[in-house]
């Protein structure tokens, strides 16, 4: 069974997508717009996305450059556009399968499992790491849990790798461009992508940027997760 988010605003075929995949096992939620789609993935986790091209407010291959950049939730396209060099060009951009409708429901959940697979395996070949701690703070990279203070965060996906980043590296400036390369697996990108899961996740650690306990930004050069500094005597909080 998988966790799924199905784009897609033709009604009809989205309805029906949502039945067939019920049916299978699947749990299903649906949008019909990029920006749903976005929001949906920044606050909910997912095993994969069904991607219609045909959106109404954004084209879907601008959506999933925009999907790209905030999580690496593996992306199937479902769409009626059947032309080769714009498959070819949707799979560099990061689409991890591509289907022309119509098709079956067990073709898209055959593909869907590969993919599944994939992503799975890749999972796998990464060692199991330690548990780290910084301050309150406990990151667990293997289980994909952290807690602050002993409470739980709820994190996103793209959330917590920043944050299991940057905790195994304490005290360590990491320049915007690392985080691209290791965090968002991309060689560029907008530093918007980075300010914005920096803002999420300084709200779910209880600051801001304005009053960092955590999370420092140094303008210009990059950012460092370190231990809260101990209040000093006489000092307001």
């Amino acid at each position: 069974m998988a966790s799924v988010l199905v784009v897609e605003d033709d009604q009809f075929v989205r309805s029906a997508l949502i039945r067939q995949l019920t049916e299978a096992s699947h749990t299903v939620r649906s949008v019909g717009t990029a920006l749903e789609a976005l929001r949906e993935v920044a606050h909910f986790r997912f095993d994969v996305v069904i991607l219609d091209l045909g959106l109404p407010d954004l084209d879907g291959s601008e959506a999933l450059k925009m999907l790209r950049g905030i999580t690496d939730v593996p992306v199937i396209i479902a769409t009626a556009r059947d032309d080769e060099a714009e498959i070819v060009r949707l799979l560099h951009a990061g689409a991890d399968d591509y289907l022309v409708k119509p098709f079956s429901v067990d073709h898209l959940t055959a593909r869907m499992a590969a993919v599944l697979r994939r992503s799975r395996a890749a999972a796998g070949e990464q060692p199991p790491s330690r548990v780290i701690r910084v301050g309150g703070l406990t990151v667990d990279p293997l289980r994909r849990q952290a807690e602050l203070d002993g409470a739980p965060l709820d994190l996103t996906r793209r959330e917590f790798d920043l944050l299991a980043f940057l905790a195994g590296r304490p005290g360590v400036v990491v320049p915007r461009k690392e985080l691209l390369a290791e965090v968002w697996q991309q060689s560029y990108g907008d530093d918007q992508t980075i300010d914005v899961h920096l803002s999420w996740l300084r709200r779910k650690l209880g600051e801001t940027a304005a009053r960092p306990r955590y999370l420092h930004t140094l303008r210009g050069v990059g950012v460092k997760l370190e231990p809260p500094r101990e209040q000093e005597p006489g000092t307001r909080p």
